[in-house]
């Protein structure tokens, strides 16, 4: 997955560890572009979409491209750890969004990578999550957001579309709206398949859910400095979101994306709203595979809303060879579409979508532009405290709800006490 929990934290302190290490003098030894090498740090799940860039890229400018691998939360903290006492062994990293805030001051400005053309080839969050204060701080490498994932097999089944007619009194279809979803759920939950899992154990398809109610600042107001949980809008998605619970296996709480993933490729759900990437995993020898079809994410009283997953390509101010790592993360930019190849198929630009979408293997494309354009789709906040709420707050609260008998709206009245006295310390 390319998305996984952080270990637990400190992001306040990093924030004011990066700012003392980003104004100090930079500890880079060659600006030349001629650099021989330059090292790229990536997590395990995104360095084969790199990797094509960066073969083309040697074969172009000689230079040579040497990736460092590493998991998810290693990932992290290597830059985390770099970045804060300024010893740098790395030219470019490619970061999740929800880290850039928290390491904001420690990364060069890429503002004038920020072309009018650039802006206007990736969504418009995208564009936005890359903008920390006054600065952009990493160019997309590729975007992704949660679409649904249905069985073409059971929908076009000829019993199903009657039985399905006969009790909703409107046809078997692949749902569009939060009634039409939980209509298709229940249908299915029989017979030991499952309408669609409900992934407790994360906290993103509740915030898709928070924004598909029609809430603008997710979870946070737009200055940053108090939660919006517990109005009307948080407590319309989380009542919906856990009334899903009963179309998925028991014990909703602890079912992570893994295990959401697995129970639909194994043929035990009829559907499910995931990452948009997991189209081109589905194996071979899956009973779903050659069965899944795939549509935009769902719409809630706010309209169709996802959350965007974007990596970006960033560079540390203290990088040894900064004209090198320049020119290499535009050059990544420029070639974008030759990650549509990969194992993944994830790539950021527009355009590079709009090439695929319509080429067998890359179904998912044309839901992941309809979701990611969406009105509704809006950024998780850009605040160095983001993991620290979800981990802390967002995640316990979420499977708390999952719980019989649980209150909602007082889950909620806490929650938002909480991230207050978070933002706000």
């Amino acid at each position: 997955m390319l998305r996984k929990k952080i270990a637990a934290a400190t992001a306040v302190g990093v924030a004011v560890a990066l700012a003392l290490a980003g104004c100090g003098v930079s500890g880079g030894t060659s600006s030349s572009s001629s650099a021989k090498s330059i090292t790229v740090l990536v997590e395990a799940g995104g360095h084969a979409e790199l990797q094509p860039i960066a073969d083309q890229y040697t074969k172009d400018t000689g230079t040579k491209v040497t990736f460092v691998e590493l998991p998810y939360n290693g990932l992290y903290n290597r830059v985390n750890s770099e970045l804060s006492t300024g010893s740098i062994s790395f030219d470019v990293a490619a970061l999740d969004a929800i880290w850039l805030p928290a390491f904001a001051a420690g990364l060069q400005p890429l503002n004038s990578m920020y072309t009018s053309e650039v802006k206007s080839d990736n969504f418009p969050a995208v564009v936005q999550e890359a903008k920390v204060g006054d600065n952009y701080v990493g160019m997309p490498a590729f975007a992704n957001s949660e679409i649904l994932y249905y069985r073409t097999d059971l929908f076009n089944d000829a019993a199903n579309q009657a039985a399905f007619k006969a009790k909703y009194g409107y046809d078997l279809k692949p749902p569009t709206t939060w009634q039409q979803y939980s209509d298709v759920a229940e249908f299915f939950t029989k017979d030991g398949m499952y309408g669609a899992p409900l992934p407790g154990a994360v906290e993103t398809q509740y915030l898709a859910t928070l924004s598909q109610a029609g809430e603008k600042n997710m979870v946070l107001n737009a200055a940053g400095t108090k939660s919006t949980l517990g109005d009307a809008a948080s407590l319309k998605a989380l009542d919906y979101y856990t009334s899903l619970a009963k179309y998925g296996p028991s014990g909703a709480a602890a079912v992570d994306w893994n295990a959401a993933q697995n129970l639909y490729n194994q043929g035990k759900a009829a559907m499910m709203l995931f990452w948009a990437h997991a189209y081109r995993q589905i194996p071979t020898s899956a009973p779903v595979y050659g069965k899944t079809g795939v549509a935009p994410m769902i719409a809630g009283p706010g309209g169709i809303a996802g959350v965007p997953g974007p990596f970006y390509l960033s560079i540390p101010k203290q990088a040894a060879h900064q004209a090198a790592s320049t020119a290499f993360v535009k050059y990544a930019y420029d070639h974008n579409a030759l990650s549509a190849k990969t194992s993944l198929g994830l790539v950021a630009r527009i355009s590079a979508l709009k090439q695929y979408a319509d080429k067998p293997g890359y179904e998912a494309y044309g839901p992941m532009v309809t979701t990611l354009s969406a009105p509704g789709t809006v950024t998780r906040p850009a605040n160095a405290n983001w993991q620290n709420i979800v981990n802390n707050v967002l995640v316990p609260m979420i499977q708390k709800s999952l719980q019989p008998g649980a209150d909602n709206a007082a889950l909620l009245k806490s929650a938002s006490d909480q991230i207050d006295q978070i933002v706000q310390q």
